[in-house]
């Protein structure tokens, strides 16, 4: 009996040894396995953090090209802006701006347009020669994923693109509010525009329309010309206006660079050292001719303010701090009382030396 209960006892320890070993093999193949996950997922990790420094770091180093297109260099206030965007570009480190000519022609804007698209600039600021001219070209850059900015006129109803501008209608009305009182009774004017069909040229000629002519039954326009913005076509308009009539009392034109046109026609001519010259834009030139009492007064439309937005704009939106930007700049009033501080402004820019 004892040999029986001896021989179980020796049956049981040697199950419970073999028991306990099977557990222990299984314990430590559970075990390396484990650390072998363990061991893949943190490679695992380290592959994707590095993937995901790797793109933080490229896209930290990323230059942004931006194809700035201007109207045309032979424009006072369109080579103003372009220079002053130029200078903006040099406060980002991250920004190239490559400034392009248009040329004041619809042909040559829209073909610089297709040539930004197909080099896959990262962004296309549009100062229009003609807005919708240059409509279907800026719908194709927003087509093409590239942020897409119209300035100086904006082009409105693009969906997807963004502008930085003026209020082209305020920019006159604050001239015109003073012609209102300036402009003596029974007056001859004459009236220099902008392209047709610019937003900026139509939007000033309606404020004169509105908040002088028609407040204005007594005066009367003797002359009225598109001059495109170019100063050289407004002194030929100007120069057969003065033959054409014995007194010309007031030069209303939609920008500085027109007004000096006109200016320069009569400058010399005894005759007109009375005459009323109204502009916008607060070009370095129409400040010095208002100082020196030749021109009457301009609305300031700040290529430097322009300039600042149109590069912080084009940086929020290439780099996704914003989908859509539409800001308008403030247009102060240019008066013999106040010119002195802009030409302060224009000297500290190096624009008058």
């Amino acid at each position: 009996m004892k040999k029986v209960i001896s021989l179980l006892l020796i049956v049981t320890l040697m199950s419970a040894l073999f028991v306990g070993c099977g557990a222990e093999d299984n314990s430590g193949a559970g075990s390396d396995t484990g650390s072998a996950e363990t061991e893949q997922n943190e490679e695992m990790g380290t592959s994707e953090s590095e993937e995901m420094t790797q793109e933080t770091e490229a896209e930290a180093g990323k230059v942004y090209r931006v194809a700035y297109i201007a109207r045309a260099q032979a424009d006072s206030f369109a080579a103003w802006l372009a220079n002053a965007v130029n200078e903006e570009a040099e406060k980002y480190e991250d920004i190239e701006v490559d400034i392009f000519d248009g040329q004041a022609s619809d042909d040559t804007q829209n073909g610089l347009i297709e040539n930004a698209i197909t080099n896959k600039y990262d962004a296309i600021v549009i100062q229009p020669n003609n807005g919708e001219a240059q409509r279907p070209y800026a719908e194709k850059a927003v087509a093409a994923g590239i942020v897409t900015i119209t300035t100086n006129a904006r082009i409105s109803g693009i969906e997807g693109a963004s502008s930085v501008d003026a209020d082209p209608y305020a920019q006159a009305k604050v001239n015109a509010d003073k012609a209102v009182e300036q402009i003596p009774q029974n007056a001859n004017v004459v009236v220099l525009l902008g392209p047709p069909g610019n937003f900026h040229a139509d939007e000033r000629r309606k404020s004169w329309e509105q908040e002088f002519f028609a407040k204005r039954p007594d005066v009367t326009i003797v002359g009225e010309e598109i001059a495109n913005w170019n100063k050289d076509e407004a002194l030929n308009y100007m120069e057969t206006w003065v033959q054409a009539n014995d007194k010309i009392d007031a030069i209303i034109s939609m920008n500085d660079n027109m007004a000096a046109g006109g200016i320069e026609a009569i400058k010399d001519n005894p005759q007109y050292d009375s005459i009323l010259a109204y502009g916008v834009d607060g070009t370095a030139e129409a400040c010095l001719l208002i100082k020196e009492g030749l021109m009457t007064t301009t609305s300031l439309q700040s290529a430097y303010a322009l300039a600042e937005a149109i590069l912080h704009t084009s940086h929020q939106l290439m780099t996704g701090a914003e989908e859509q930007i539409d800001i308008d700049i403030d247009c102060p009033l240019i008066t013999e009382k106040n010119v002195d501080e802009y030409i302060e402004m224009h000297k500290r820019a190096g624009a008058i030396q």
